[in-house]
């Protein structure tokens, strides 16, 4: 349904008039503010397609497909009509698994890979996902039950709130405070007094060799 003004363009133009504007110019003016409050009340009015007026932030889609392999602790593959997708869990980071011997695993990496599997493993998930990241991965919720294996993997200590780059592929801001109470009770990774985060052993391990 398309949104209108409450007030029309003759009884605008009769509103402006009673502020000294002319009768033409007073006309001209309500034309152009009703039109222009019709547009932005109306962002699928037509010559605006639905791509610009939607939200690049909020707009989802989903995937249905069967995990068949659990990488680590934040990425799937799922299968979908004989097609392989690559998934990274949104808005966490687990511990990074062995890459060979220029890229050594973290503590808890295995450990969270396994926790991840006991969720997801062999299932058929309808993910909902936000966007493909730059290695072509779709990034998403993995939904369990009434929860996700997202906030599932941080609760029991098996991963990170991802809050690399200030928190901006932090989509679940829950994920801060279950976060702060694994660490309190010393699940999982927490167990290890100077858990390194994964972003941190990336650049630091595995991009300057200093692990």
């Amino acid at each position: 349904m398309k949104n209108t003004l409450p007030v029309s363009t003759s009884r605008l133009a009769g509103l402006l008039r009673l502020t000294g504007v002319s009768r033409p110019v007073a006309a001209i003016l309500a034309v152009g503010i009703v039109g222009l409050a019709t547009f932005f009340m109306n962002p699928e009015i037509p010559g605006m397609s639905q791509a610009a007026a939607a939200s690049p932030k909020s707009a989802t889609f989903t995937l249905t497909g069967k995990v068949v392999q659990v990488s680590d602790g934040d990425t799937i593959n799922i299968l979908i009509d004989r097609e392989t997708h690559r998934i990274r869990l949104a808005s966490i980071d687990a511990p990074e698994t062995s890459h060979g011997s220029a890229r050594p695993g973290q503590p808890f990496g295995e450990a969270s890979r396994k926790n991840l599997a006991e969720y997801v493993a062999g299932k058929t998930l309808t993910l909902t996902c936000y966007e493909k990241d730059r290695y072509g991965r779709d990034v998403c919720d993995v939904p369990v039950g009434e929860t996700t294996a997202n906030r599932l993997q941080v609760e029991k200590g098996m991963a990170w709130a991802n809050q690399q780059g200030g928190g901006k592929y932090l989509r679940d801001r829950s994920l801060v405070d279950l976060e702060k109470q694994a660490r309190a009770q010393k699940l999982g990774l927490w167990a290890e007094p100077n858990a390194v985060a994964p972003w941190v052993w990336r650049d630091v391990c595995w991009q300057k060799q200093k692990c």
